[in-house]
């Protein structure tokens, strides 16, 4: 079930960039990256095993702010230079498992405190597991955005027709930028929970994620073209891909 949130939560992105007619390949990386960087941070900033709570949360936090900044630099690349958004997410996924490899000098990297299992493992509510708690909460805030707010459907309005969606008004591509920025925060998150479960980061995991995120996200309803999708068939893609 744990891995199910993983998938789950990275499509949660992944539904907002396919709905906007682009597609994200780079999640997996990201993933490997984001945990990577959340153990590294850990082990040489935090103290390693004797790292405090606080740097635990710091060093995750830090992690998926930079997937989140990755996201955001694929989301310029689209935007502004026009490139497809399949040839810039793969090479950024190209480029998330060098920094990842980079960083972790192809090693894993286990200095890790038990406590930072406790958002991959722990289960305080009714021992429904922190990970699948973390999932249902993301899943009704992205639910709650893309089906009652202004956001939501300017995001629906960029995949069904940009040009008429720019004509408009919709800052299209303030809204395509958001959206990748945010497929590599998710992207982020499932590095964080995954390098939480394993009490260790290593630039191998993630590999092939990306395509268990957009058959989640196809499954659950959302067209390849753009303009169409469900948040809550997302999850229901991902829990039929699990």
């Amino acid at each position: 079930s744990n891995q199910i949130a993983v998938i789950a939560i990275m499509a949660i992105g992944m539904t907002m960039v396919i709905i906007t007619g682009g597609i994200d390949l780079s999640v997996g990386s990201l993933l490997a990256f984001s945990a990577v960087i959340a153990a590294w941070l850990i082990q040489e900033v935090g103290g390693g095993v004797e790292a405090s709570g606080a740097a635990m949360f710091l060093s995750s936090l830090a992690a998926i702010t930079a997937c989140g900044m990755i996201g955001a630099f694929s989301g310029t690349m689209i935007t502004v230079f026009s490139i497809p958004p399949f040839i810039v997410t793969l090479s950024m996924m190209l480029v998330g498992s060098g920094f990842a490899y980079i960083i972790a000098q192809g090693q894993s990297i286990y200095e890790i405190p038990e406590q930072y299992k406790w958002l991959g493992h722990g289960s305080d509510a009714f021992s429904i597991p922190n990970a699948s708690v973390l999932m249902i909460g993301l899943y009704l805030l992205a639910h709650f955005v893309m089906s009652r707010t202004a956001l939501g459907r300017r995001i629906y309005a960029v995949g069904g027709n940009p040009e008429a969606a720019r004509l408009s008004g919709v800052p299209v591509k303030k809204i395509l930028l958001l959206v990748y920025a945010l497929s590599g925060v998710f992207a982020g998150i499932g590095g964080v929970i995954t390098a939480s479960q394993l009490q260790s980061g290593s630039p191998t995991y993630g590999l092939m994620f990306e395509l268990y995120v957009i058959a989640a996200v196809v499954v659950g309803g959302t067209s390849l073209s753009g303009g169409s999708g469900k948040i809550l068939g997302t999850l229901i893609g991902a829990f039929i891909i699990a």
